[in-house]
């Protein structure tokens, strides 16, 4: 993204994270022993971007700022003022730890691949080129971490061996080995092992110059054809710097450190109205607990977003191979635990995609009338260590937002003695097995239907019995409740009823005489399957249900807490409910929780094909009638294509 801003939501330029960490070196000393864990915009209120779109002035530009004093372990939370070249606040909070830092990754492998300690180990199992080992670290929840060093900055780590350079560093784990790390002071406190030595003979490869070739010899795929896209005209869609239009639909695009990729103001145009759908729309958490209890995955509980954040992890797209058609992209910039900016180049994709048929009918007399669709599609991917999550949010010409995600990349095993069970995991290779998991996705929705103030529904189907009115029990109706309090507001999913929310503006007529709402239709929910006592559920109450429904509260952004890192107890959902404030025809927040209940598969071994999940918005009396009749028809020159049909005859 560009260094000019243009817009009150535009993201922090490298210019402006310059800045905010010079203004933090000069007022408060953060520098050499410092990390700067994450700075990203303080976004302007509701009333701010209302009054500047009215032709007021720009709201100031400030910079919400968490700092890691290493030397006392202190956590600071400041706002920094770019505009007025100052810190407003910066304050201690003590008992919590700031989000790991990739500079933290990165030097903590180094440290241990050259430990005398963590030499010595590895030579016990025979390996001795420590070039070929990685040790990736993860975070500790307070339930599962050493007692002794609670009140430290510390990360557990795993230990991979790779057969040769270049090879799949997660094929080859070194089970029973974990060591204990201070990451301030980069010290290993503790080595974890318990002696054990597999190495079981397995096929971990993925890229084909290290799949050995007794596998390759037996493959026999023909090659595809090539698959062309192309827009000689260009896209339909327009960027100006981040706004984006296309095809009725407008909407910012932003980026920070935590969330990756946000969406706001997201309007569709009626008529002559641009009409509100959202405020403001991004993924909030990700909660992955491993439910194997064994000595490797035990304390295999990640929360990526709050612990090391979806910007931090994003990586660049490739043209071809990430997106494919007539592509924009968009740059994000952040920075590293000096307050440095750097650039992920093509780090959100933007393109039209044609999804078949949007509507289509034939009459008897009159023939075909069919209408092909067209949607908007806007992603980003991550690598969070062995795992891909790939985001995808997809406008469509009928009013509908859906919501997609993709994971991929490789799962986590462990070699097997012979003659073990493996009753929380599946039998992948060789003696291996990879444990089951859960990938709880929390999609934070502040939509605002028609306007800010908005009620929330219940809808469910309901078979009504067989009697006088009813004789062939086909009667079915519909109840809607509307929730007026945060008590109501946490709900469950139940297919058997078909349950689904509509956020609703009582406030707004449409031209039938109803209410014009989005109904949220939760595709890709997944139970938790915890005890109540599991400390999993304890840090985070939020799975505990398919949907919570929060007044809207700028403070109120993290549905676990702010402060995941090494935390004992949720400060999110779970602490803000309890108030059970009014939800009734106010600016309201849905937090939506989806996932993947990952029951893993031989098939996912050694790398994963996309485990899909999505969710949808739908418009549910916002439109009069079909919104997508003015869809102009195909030029007949692109419904008929000569070599298709000489190919056929």
């Amino acid at each position: 993204m560009r260094d000019r801003v243009d817009h009150p939501l535009d993201p922090l330029s490298a210019d402006e994270f310059t800045a905010v960490a010079a203004i933090l070196r000069r007022e408060h000393g953060v520098g050499d022993g410092w990390r700067i864990a994450s700075v990203e915009l303080a976004e302007p209120s509701k009333s701010e971007l209302a009054a500047f779109e009215r032709g007021g002035a720009a709201p100031p530009r400030r910079a919400a700022v968490i700092c890691l004093d290493r030397a006392e372990n202190a956590t600071y939370k400041g706002v920094v003022t770019l505009t007025g070249d100052a810190v407003e606040a910066f304050d201690h909070i003590p008992g919590v730890q700031a989000n790991f830092t990739v500079d933290e990754f990165a030097e903590c492998d180094q440290m241990l691949r050259h430990h005398p300690d963590v030499i010595a180990a590895l030579a016990n199992r025979g390996i001795t080129d420590i070039d070929n080992v990685f040790m990736d670290t993860w975070t500790y929840g307070d339930a599962v971490a050493p007692p002794e060093y609670r009140n430290r900055r510390i990360g557990w780590s795993d230990t991979w061996y790779k057969s040769a350079p270049g090879a799949n560093p997660y094929a080859h784990p070194v089970s029973g080995l974990h060591c204990v790390v201070d990451l301030n002071t980069m010290e290993l406190l503790r080595v974890e092992d318990d002696g054990s030595n597999e190495k079981p003979d397995v096929m971990g490869e993925y890229v084909p110059r290290h799949i050995p070739r007794r596998i390759r010899s037996a493959w026999n795929r023909e090659p595809l054809a090539p698959l062309h896209i192309t827009q000689p005209d260009g896209p339909s869609f327009t960027l100006d710097g981040n706004l984006l239009r296309w095809q009725n639909w407008s909407l910012r695009v932003g980026f920070n450190h935590r969330e990756g990729m946000t969406l706001h103001t997201v309007r569709y145009r009626d008529g002559e109205v641009n009409r509100s759908v959202a405020h403001r729309m991004s993924f909030a958490e990700m909660v992955v607990p491993y439910r194997d209890p064994s000595v490797d995955h035990y304390r295999r509980t990640a929360f990526d977003i709050g612990e090391w954040g979806l910007g931090f992890m994003t990586t660049s797209l490739e043209l071809g191979c990430d997106c494919l058609g007539e592509i924009r992209y968009l740059d994000a910039v952040l920075h590293n635990s000096k307050g440095e900016p750097y650039t992920i180049t093509n780090a959100i994709c933007i393109h039209e995609e044609d999804n078949a048929v949007l509507w289509k009918h034939v009459d008897h007399d009159a023939g075909a009338e069919v209408r092909r669709m067209r949607r908007l599609t806007l992603s980003f991917h991550v690598t969070v260590a062995n795992y891909e999550y790939l985001v995808y949010w997809r406008f469509y010409q009928d009013g509908n937002i859906e919501c997609e995600v993709r994971a991929t990349g490789i799962m986590v095993t462990t070699p097997l003695a012979p003659g073990r069970p493996n009753p929380n995991g599946t039998l992948v290779d060789e003696r291996t097995y990879a444990p089951f998991h859960q990938h709880f996705l929390i999609a934070r929705l502040d939509l605002d239907v028609d306007g800010t103030d908005n009620t929330v529904y219940r809808t469910e189907s309901h078979a009504e019995p067989i009697g006088p009115d009813n004789p062939y029990g086909l009667s079915l109706v519909v109840h809607n409740k509307a929730l007026r309090t945060e008590v109501e507001g946490k709900q469950d999913v139940d297919f058997a009823t078909q349950r689904a929310w509509k956020v609703v503006n009582t406030n707004v007529v449409n031209g039938l005489g109803t209410h014009p709402s989005y109904k949220l239709v939760p595709t890709g929910a997944i139970p938790p399957m915890f005890d109540p006592a599991s400390p999993v559920l304890q840090r985070a109450n939020v799975i505990g249900h398919t949907l919570w429904v929060t007044p809207n509260h700028p403070d109120e952004r993290w549905p676990a807490g702010e402060f995941v890192n090494q935390s004992a107890a949720d400060t999110g959902l779970g602490v803000w409910t309890k108030a059970n404030r009014s939800i009734d025809n106010t600016d309201v927040v849905l937090w939506y929780v989806f996932g993947i209940h990952h029951i893993t598969r031989p098939e996912d071994w050694p790398v994963m094909p996309v485990d899909v999940v999505s969710f949808w918005l739908k418009p549910y009396g916002f439109f009069d009638r079909n919104p997508a009749l003015d869809v102009p028809a195909s030029p007949p020159d692109a419904c008929t294509h000569t070599d298709a049909r000489s190919a056929h005859h």
